[in-house]
């Protein structure tokens, strides 16, 4: 029987991005690089778990689900999180932050000052500024104040990131202008939590880190994985959970996310050299109004 691994996720670093197992190995992503793996055949998918222990039932989920979590673990991992907002006796700091998006989609969040840029890394911004540090409940009340007197929302859906990605402003101060504009406002306000310090306007741009100058329009995006398929192609660009894959069909994009929670085997990277890779699992396909693009591997 071939050996198989189970991925861990997508994590982003000052190296760049790579794909993390199981066990502790990591794959460094390139451009292109060729990524190629199979699903184990008449297998299916379980339960990741939560804060860093097994499932107890293993149980069963969906191929299509991001979150790779039964709905107990679900509950459990979230119950810890700072989302939850069951931790407000937290003493490290926070950030908050605008990030960007594409024409348009500007978001507030905060994330801990302790893992620096990580955050905005993983949402796939393509350009970014603080607004501020401070203790986690100050740095709410930031982000709500944001989006209560600027109307800035605080989630921007991935389908709406990756349908921009491939027609983006090709100048980093047009793409700057937004967050800019934003920043001048939100620093601004009366309502502004004392014990958060303001921070001056300086916009991070991730495009060339994310490989997207130049990106091709996408064909489609893997909507699950099954067991029994393949997925290979060049990576031409990664921002977020997504890789994008040049394959037969063209860009396809894939959310590292649904590899969660599946037993992965290594496959021969057809096409090595140059040539169409393949993807033997269901892909939506985007139409002209989806816009651009939408992910890949």
């Amino acid at each position: 029987m071939d050996r198989s691994w189970r991925c861990s996720g997508l994590r982003w670093s000052a190296r760049g991005p790579g794909l993390e197992w199981d066990g502790g190995r990591r794959s460094a992503l390139t451009w292109g690089k060729r990524v190629a793996f199979g699903v184990a055949a008449g297998g299916g998918r379980t339960c990741v778990g939560a804060r860093g222990n097994p499932c107890p039932v293993r149980a069963a989920v969906s191929g299509r689900s991001t979150g790779v979590r039964c709905e107990e673990c679900a509950r459990l991992d979230r119950a810890h999180s700072v989302a939850a907002d069951t931790l407000a006796d937290d003493p490290r700091p926070y950030h908050v932050y605008l990030a960007w998006f594409g024409p348009g989609m500007t978001k507030v969040g905060i994330t801990g000052v302790e893992r620096g840029p990580v955050r905005l890394l993983e949402q796939g911004a393509v350009c970014f500024s603080w607004l501020g540090a401070g203790p986690l409940m100050a740095a709410r009340r930031a982000e709500e104040l944001l989006r209560a007197a600027l109307g800035v929302p605080d989630r921007i859906p991935y389908a709406a990131k990756r349908a921009v990605r491939s027609a983006l402003p090709g100048g980093e101060a047009e793409r700057a202008a937004e967050i800019g504009e934003l920043h001048a406002r939100a620093v601004a306000l009366p309502a502004w939590p004392q014990s958060l310090t303001r921070a001056p306007l300086g916009v991070v741009d991730h495009v060339g880190v994310f490989g997207l100058a130049g990106l091709p329009d996408a064909v489609g995006e893997v909507s699950e994985l099954v067991a029994g398929g393949r997925v290979s192609g060049e990576l031409v660009a990664a921002a977020g959970p997504d890789l994008h894959l040049r394959t037969g069909r063209g860009v396809v994009v894939l959310d590292t996310r649904l590899m969660r929670g599946w037993e992965l085997t290594p496959v021969a990277a057809e096409g090595e050299g140059g040539g169409p890779g393949e993807v033997s699992v269901p892909v939506r396909e985007f139409r002209r109004e989806d816009h651009r693009q939408d992910g890949l591997f």
